[in-house]
């Protein structure tokens, strides 16, 4: 088996980012994914719409982009292709990234699972890879975790956090569905009548579903609303018993608010249930104990890393982990936060950095910096940071970070 410069695992938008990001520089990639296409969490689980990346004035005009460098380039692509403006259209969505991986010469292998890694002197030295063939063994001399769980980086022996601090419980996991032949907009005139009949049916036990309210989202076509509505508590997502439960569990909350929205509301009497996400969303997870573990207060305190590498204003969004209700800390109209490269990078390895929603980051702050565009941002700065270690002979830890911010800096990101 071939030997690669850098393995990616995860096949998200953190992964393809990084993927292309580090072939652009010269060096050869293998991104491993263990579904059949690209996109993670956008492909799989439904996960609508991006969440908030810019900055607006009163008039709601975009004043700045915050996500920019290769997740914007994906946004344009998807235009290109003909995607629309308002929200995105996911199956050109996943051709794209097939695209952009292909013209970066990346090499990719879907449904393939990561089952272990080699580990000696602080270094990684192979994955184990479960394919159609069985069991195999890839090399490489560098390696990024942008699996979301953070399998890789809890394989090869990094701390981590699991959920909140003080019980261990994530944020709710859920299934997304999508309904056609709907009156969108009578369904939102009437929405918040079908809320007040939703609550007496979730006080009498009619409805299962701890939510506290009925979140919806049109812009994929006409006709159809997208909803991020169930809602499945205490179960660890990285159980596989418990996992397994919670797609039954939300599969279940699924056909129920299905039900009652066609028999309750004039909007979706005809409606038709026609998608239902191939895998629960993950909100939450392991989360890496690195060199800086990011807080809430470093957030709304808006500190400026000398390393920093990413930027954010998505509020802090904590579902509650134990029951309903959802606390929403607000950033002011012009506030944004930072986030440091030593977010990425585990204490325990030289040649491994950790993107995406499983970086260094307490509960609170997770929450918030969790969203694709921003994880996008943190996939392109850990390849950039790859392959620049691999080009001057330095690792995770020694890499010049300023070089590596002049290059995400190059590609129209945004770090400062």
């Amino acid at each position: 088996m071939k030997k690669y410069d850098l393995i990616v695992v995860g096949g998200g938008l953190t992964g393809v980012a990084a993927a292309v990001a580090a072939a652009r520089q010269g060096i050869s990639v293998l991104l491993v994914e263990r579904n059949g296409c690209l996109g993670g969490a956008m492909s799989n689980s439904f996960v609508y719409p991006f969440m908030k990346h810019s900055l607006k004035d009163k008039d709601k005009n975009i004043t700045r982009v915050l996500s920019a460098g290769i997740f914007g380039e994906m946004v344009e692509r998807h235009k290109e292709m003909g995607g629309t403006d308002i929200g995105w259209q996911p199956e050109i969505f996943k051709i794209m990234l097939d695209e952009m991986i292909t013209e970066a010469n990346v090499d990719v292998f879907f449904h393939t699972q990561l089952a272990d890694v080699q580990v000696e002197n602080r270094e990684l030295k192979s994955v184990l890879l479960a394919g159609k063939e069985g069991l195999f063994e890839v090399e490489a001399d560098f390696f990024i975790d942008a699996s979301g769980d953070g399998d890789l980086m809890a394989y090869a022996g990094c701390d981590y956090q699991l959920g909140r601090e003080e019980d261990n419980l994530c944020q709710p996991m859920t299934t997304c569905f999508r309904m056609s032949n709907i009156d969108n907009d009578a369904f939102y005139k009437d929405l918040p009548r079908l809320l007040e009949l939703y609550k007496q049916k979730q006080a009498s036990g009619e409805i299962t579903n701890p939510r506290e309210n009925i979140l919806r989202f049109t812009g994929i076509g006409k006709d159809i609303c997208h909803f991020n509505t169930t809602r499945v508590i205490k179960h660890n997502p990285t159980d596989t018993a418990e996992l397994s439960k919670a797609e039954i569990i939300a599969r279940k909350q699924v056909l129920e608010m299905y039900n009652f929205l066609r028999e309750n509301s004039e909007s979706c009497k005809n409606a038709t249930l026609i998608s239902v996400a191939t895998e629960i969303g993950v909100r939450e997870s392991r989360k890496l104990k690195g060199v800086h573990v990011l807080t809430a207060d470093e957030l709304k305190n808006s500190v400026d890393f000398e390393d920093s590498i990413a930027l954010g204003n998505y509020d802090i969004d904590i579902h509650n982990p134990s029951g309903t209700g959802t606390y929403i800390y607000k950033f002011e109209p012009e506030q944004y936060y930072r986030i440091p490269y030593r977010s990425l990078l585990p204490k325990e390895t030289d040649n491994l950095l950790v993107a995406g929603r499983c970086l260094s980051a307490t509960h609170e702050a997770h929450s918030a910096v969790r969203i694709m565009p921003i994880c996008a941002c943190l996939g392109e700065a850990a390849g950039i940071a790859a392959a620049e270690a691999i080009k001057t002979n330095t690792n995770a830890h020694t890499v010049n970070i300023s070089a590596v911010q002049d290059k995400i800096t190059a590609n129209g990101g945004e770090i400062h």
